[in-house]
């Protein structure tokens, strides 16, 4: 597989998206808390993350069980999404406690532990990655 430009602008906000969810999540819970850092760094990982998700319904891989050209890792677009959408909700009605805990949550599904299986040998990110330190 080749990198295409959709899945140049995928990983380019994947990225960006897994260094600025942490300066957002701080933003808030230091001890000097910065409102208007935490509101655009949140913007920012907001609207990197939608286009993560929708760049990712145009990459379609070959391996694993396929429906219609999706695997398994295309379920993450309706829940993070979907998990986006109800922070959004919860912070407009003020429950400030289930919008943190949502963002948390979706930051480390969706950018760590998505993040770590894209390094797994057999997809394009981990072939390049551990052909390069020597293992593959």
């Amino acid at each position: 597989m080749q990198i295409t430009p959709v899945i140049a602008i995928h990983m380019a906000a994947a990225l960006a998206a897994l260094a600025i969810g942490p300066l957002a999540l701080w933003a808030r819970r230091s001890r000097a808390q910065r409102p208007r850092l935490h509101r655009a760094a949140g913007y920012a990982w907001v609207t990197l993350m939608v286009m993560v998700a929708v760049s990712a319904v145009f990459i379609s891989g070959d391996k694993g069980p396929r429906l219609a050209g999706f695997g398994l890792i295309h379920l993450l677009v309706p829940i993070t999404l979907g998990f986006i959408a109800l922070s959004f909700h919860f912070l407009v009605r003020g429950n400030v406690t289930a919008h943190r805990r949502i963002m948390q949550g979706t930051y480390i599904g969706s950018c760590l532990v998505a993040g770590a299986f894209t390094l797994l040998p057999n997809r394009l990110l981990g072939q390049w990655l551990w052909s390069q330190v020597g293992i593959l």
